[in-house]
């Protein structure tokens, strides 16, 4: 029997198509994780899955490629795949039922408009460090799988 194939670039929508997306599922619980997720590694990958266990459906916000380079911690070289590229691949994880983007440094605008019920932020993250909290019906913070980071995978990949 042949394999049945998934359209998971359907997954990918603009933050007014995901603002509909949300408004369309009342009564279950939405989480909502925000990141550059820049080349993918298996600690995004554990933060996700833990992320969509936490409700019903997961949308994943990520910043666009000007947010990315004006946060200082990553650099005027990241990030190093494009948005639409990292889009692309964070659609095709299952566990993923949505994506969007962001162009500030943080997700407060699109998530006054999604309102989650649930913020999802490693624990590397205090709440007051995450003032767009306020959005969401609670902030979660995960931890996180030790010894993966984008910043140091590219450094092992350079040195």
């Amino acid at each position: 029997m042949p394999r049945k194939r998934t359209d998971t670039a359907a997954k990918v929508l603009s933050p007014v198509k995901a603002t509909a997306w949300r408004k369309r599922r009342k009564g279950e619980r939405v989480v909502f994780a925000g990141g550059i997720y820049d080349i993918l590694h298996p600690g995004h990958v554990q933060l996700l899955e833990a992320a969509a266990a936490l409700g019903d459906r997961l949308i994943v916000g990520l910043n666009t490629d000007a947010s990315t380079r004006r946060l200082n911690k990553k650099g005027p070289t990241r990030p190093i795949n494009k948005l639409k590229d990292r889009l692309r691949v964070i659609a095709a994880l299952a566990c993923v039922d949505a994506v969007t983007w962001f162009g500030e440094d943080t997700p407060t605008q699109l998530l006054a408009k999604i309102k989650p019920d649930i913020l999802v932020k490693g624990a590397d993250y205090h709440p007051e460090q995450v003032p767009e909290r306020i959005h969401a019906g609670r902030l979660a913070l995960l931890k996180l799988k030790r010894g993966y980071s984008t910043t140091g995978l590219l450094k092992r990949l350079t040195s």
